[in-house]
């Protein structure tokens, strides 16, 4: 193999020359993770609005609520598994055929879940057929992540990977756009009367709109994902003899600490995103009066609030590809894990009640827009970062199960811990911002001991070669 001036092999395959168009590429990655986020989001809501009554109807609503908040949780127990599943079938027999599966699995999940019977003509079957199909979402989304950044990155021209990467993350923002814009549609064209959250309407048929309506996204993006090609990448790495038959073993074997690395890079901005998206909303419609007291917002409002913030999340998701390019992944990631600890520490100054209900709006919508814009500026340039810190043979595991693992200890515990500080605060959200800036320091050590992944060769077969060569080295010792 001949050396080129930059010290890669002229024969490894190169993502400047991939089998896919740029416009495949791109439609392929965003619209699939748009449509997992989307039925992702459409559960969080619902599971807020009309769940707790027609599923987990207790007689107490707090009760209602926390079991319904259960089920939902339980699907971050399921992205792991996903993670192993998919991580698994997408490093052996390729990245587009796990995208179609695992976009087919939350799809048929989320339709079903629109036609399913309630508590009151199914009895308990019923929360255990919605527990079913939860867990079904989150294993779907376990493994589609890590596809969509995969065929991405590994289909991006030479120099462009972080900025190809952001086109799949940029599904967070527009799955958070049109699911809450749905549900706040159809509760508008279903007005409820004086004093009621939701009409009898509303809570008969109009909550499975939403769910059914992702039957069409699906088809659309099924549609997309059977006419993508496999990458050069992977294509490369398969007729080298470097695939494994356990990914799973030769990561933990010998990518451990990329592993490690990857959950604690990725938690700030787990534990980022669900305080802004989650603990916001229930501390900003919580009653001033309330105990905890919150911020009095209307829940139509603060949604409304919350999608203007969201806006600045995909437009900064986007905008921090190009510049994680120019400068590097580590290099940016510092500087903006800086910044979420600070905005954890100034927290109660945009998230606090003040004498005037205008200025305390005001400064909520401001510390929502801030937040979220962070939350663009963080997890844009992860689309590249984790699958860059594995080689070709166990990129789809390795990264898969960085970004799931660190949903558990970010995504899933942290609403549950941001409202126990909020409480054990008296109502103050200064214990909750701690905790935001405490996950931003166990993220800053994590980068701090990482290497810059920016000029990485992502097909060198040199890389695939090395570690396959250990493995074969070792199984025949076994």
């Amino acid at each position: 193999m001949t050396p080129t001036p930059s010290g890669r092999s002229a024969s490894a395959p190169s993502a400047s020359a991939p089998l896919n168009s740029p416009a495949r590429v791109i439609t392929a990655s965003l619209v699939g993770t748009t449509i997992e986020f989307y039925d992702f989001y459409v559960y969080a809501t619902a599971a807020v609005l009309v769940f707790p009554q027609l599923f987990f109807p207790t007689g107490n609503s707090t009760t209602a609520l926390i079991a319904s908040f259960g089920v939902f949780g339980a699907a971050m127990v399921a992205r792991p598994i996903g993670a192993i599943v998919f991580g698994h079938l997408g490093d052996k027999r390729g990245r587009k055929t796990t995208l179609v599966l695992s976009l087919l699995t939350m799809g048929i999940a989320t339709f079903l879940i629109g036609i399913l019977p309630t508590f009151e003509s199914a009895g308990l079957l019923a929360p255990l057929m919605l527990l079913v199909l939860r867990l079904a979402q989150g294993f779907a989304l376990g493994g589609e992540w890590s596809g969509a950044a995969l065929v991405a990155t590994e289909n991006a021209p030479e120099g462009k990977r972080a900025w190809y990467g952001t086109f799949p993350q940029v599904g967070a923002p527009l799955g958070f756009i049109i699911a809450n814009g749905v549900f706040l549609s159809i509760n508008a064209a279903l007005p409820p009367s004086a004093g009621a959250l939701q009409s009898e309407t509303f809570l008969t048929w109009g909550w499975r709109v939403p769910f059914l309506f992702s039957a069409v996204m699906v088809v659309v993006g099924m549609w997309v994902r059977l006419r993508l090609v496999e990458s050069a990448a992977f294509t490369a790495a398969e007729k080298r003899g470097a695939i494994r038959k356990m990914p799973l073993t030769t990561t933990f074997r010998f990518h451990w600490r990329e592993v490690v690395l990857g959950t604690f890079i990725m938690l700030a901005t787990y534990v980022l995103f669900y305080l802004m998206s989650s603990f916001t909303l229930t501390f900003g419609t919580a009653k001033a009066t309330a105990s905890p007291a919150g911020l009095g917002i209307g829940y139509t409002q603060f949604v409304l609030m919350q999608i203007l913030g969201v806006v600045f999340f995909g437009i900064f998701t986007l905008l921090s590809g190009p510049l994680a390019d120019s400068i590097g992944r580590r290099k940016l990631l510092l500087g903006v894990t800086a910044a979420i600890i600070v905005f954890g520490f100034s927290f109660p100054l945009w998230l606090g009640t003040q004498s005037d209900p205008v200025f305390t709006g005001a400064m909520a919508q401001a510390g929502l827009i801030f937040g979220f814009t962070l939350m663009g500026a963080t997890f844009g340039p992860m689309g590249a970062l984790l699958p860059e810190l594995f080689p070709t043979n166990v990129r789809y595991t390795g990264s898969a199960i960085a970004y799931n693992v660190s949903s558990i200890l970010g995504a899933a515990l942290a609403p549950i811990i941001a409202v126990a500080l909020w409480v054990q605060a008296g109502g103050s959200t200064w214990l909750v911002g701690l905790y935001l800036a405490g996950a931003g320091v166990l993220t800053l050590i994590a980068l701090a001991l990482s290497r810059e992944t920016k000029d990485s060769d992502y097909g060198a077969a040199s890389i695939d070669d090395e570690f396959a060569a250990r493995a074969e080295t070792e199984s025949a010792a076994l």
